[in-house]
């Protein structure tokens, strides 16, 4: 019972991250074998139109999450800190603190999505032959939104404390029924669309359960007490302050995302499926990036509130070796294998011929995306959220869509679009270096807190 988290305080560096970042890993590997999956089912038994509905509500999905996921990350820059100093009276306030943003946030996004989604679609561009589809399908998701925030804010507190492996156990539960719902509700009960919304809330709340039942019943000092849940003001304020440049700039850059994606659809529909499936290759790429921030995140916090500063520093090096090596391995694959992998999801030779381009130009330079996420995660942990929230807006969104707007016209072709990548993960890196290198971010939490 008590050995589910990890203080990352003491021991090995490298044992500790790497058996951190592992179950973070299996655990996005099956997220991201679970959203392909969903596209299969709703492919394969409802057909193309449904397909594009659920495909068409997408960007607008991640927008809200995003800003979700990045608000509750500041809680667990807040818990790591707090468990690494053994300060167990702001712990509990942290987490029961969290636990209340989350239900309230939860029922904030559930009325905003019931009523505005066709408002929210028809902004976007859906086109008008899947529009009832996708207002079907986001409404339903949107009446489900409390699990989604519920589980993402109590995933938060296992990872901050270092229990990555129980969240992966109800993940890979509630992806496998899932698909046994999908299937069940589209295939049996020809609930169409509406159905597949509804089997991934029913799972999502599930998993939401789960990991309440699993806090409420630990007997460790971050237990979760159901009387205790409350909002405890100073405690929110620091939270907002940590989490909301993470979630504003996640969603940025899902908005700067659906810019590029603007971009892409003018050079046709080939090159809209060939891209598309590169993109799911690339959703592949990334998750050492994730686990390996996320652990960066969660060792520098708790480092830093033992005042462990050497070893903060140590680790840091560690993890970010870490995610670049592993990231330009999966890169050099990608590059070697692109035909063979993009071929999996098309069979046009032109669409196939659009994904192979953007495979050769983007993988190559997945270290500098690993580079810029890692150091982004160990700027977050020390409690400097606000600095890559600067650099990513302005290099990931701004000159992301102003070298668009002006190159484009000059050399139409989808290169250009493509280049924008790599050309900003650069510019990110070296920002980010530079002020790594030079600032002191290791005092930050000493400086706030005095």
């Amino acid at each position: 019972m008590h050995h589910d988290a990890m203080r990352m305080t003491e021991g090995s560096i490298a044992g500790q991250m790497l058996r951190f970042a592992a179950p973070l890993f299996l655990g996005n590997l099956f997220q991201q074998l679970y959203n392909t999956a969903d596209a299969l089912i709703v492919g394969n038994m409802l057909g193309n139109d449904a397909l594009a509905a659920v495909s068409a509500t997408g960007t607008l999905v991640f927008l809200i999450i995003s800003l979700f996921v990045g608000i509750s990350a500041g809680a667990g820059v807040l818990i790591s800190r707090y468990f690494g100093a053994q300060d167990y009276e702001k712990l509990e306030k942290a987490i029961h603190t969290n636990v209340a943003f989350s239900l309230v946030a939860g029922l904030l996004m559930t009325a905003f999505g019931v009523i505005f989604t066709p408002q929210l679609l028809t902004w976007m561009g859906t086109p008008p032959d899947v529009m009832d589809l996708s207002v079907t399908y986001i409404r339903i998701f949107f009446a489900g939104s409390l699990g989604l925030v519920l589980y993402n804010g109590l995933r938060g507190v296992m990872q901050a404390v270092g229990d990555g492996k129980n969240p992966l156990k109800y993940l890979i539960f509630c992806s496998c029924l899932n698909v046994v719902l999908d299937i069940s509700f589209i295939g049996l009960f020809h609930t169409g669309v509406g159905g597949a919304a509804l089997a991934t809330i029913i799972s999502q709340f599930l998993s939401g359960l789960l990991c309440l039942r699993r806090l409420m019943h630990t007997d460790e000092e971050y237990r979760v007490v159901l009387k205790k849940i409350r909002f405890h003001w100073p405690t929110l304020k620091l939270i907002v302050r940590y989490g909301l440049p993470s979630g504003i700039q996640n969603s940025v850059i899902a908005i700067a995302n659906v810019v590029v994606q603007a971009n892409i659809n003018d050079f046709g529909k080939m090159a809209v499926a060939g891209c598309g499936a590169y993109s799911k290759i690339e959703g592949f790429a990334f998750l050492p990036i994730t686990s390996f921030t996320i652990s960066l995140t969660t060792f520098v916090g708790q480092n830093l509130g033992a005042r462990e500063y050497g070893r903060a520093k140590k680790g840091a090096r560690f993890g970010m070796l870490c995610a670049i090596i592993a990231a330009e391995a999966i890169g050099l694959l990608v590059y070697l294998l692109a035909p063979l992998l993009i071929r999996a999801f098309t069979d046009e030779p032109e669409s196939i011929g659009f994904g192979v381009d953007k495979a050769h130009i983007c993988s190559l330079f997945f270290f500098l995306l690993a580079a810029s996420h890692s150091l982004a995660a160990v700027l977050r942990g020390a409690g400097k959220a606000v600095i890559p929230m600067i650099s990513m807006l302005s290099f990931w969104c701004v000159i992301r869509v102003t070298f668009l707007h002006f190159m484009v016209p000059i050399y139409n072709s989808i290169d250009t679009v493509n280049w924008v990548y790599p050309l900003t993960w650069a510019l990110s890196t070296v920002f980010l270096g530079i002020y790594y290198w030079r600032a002191d971010w290791i005092h930050t939490f000493e400086k706030q807190s005095a």
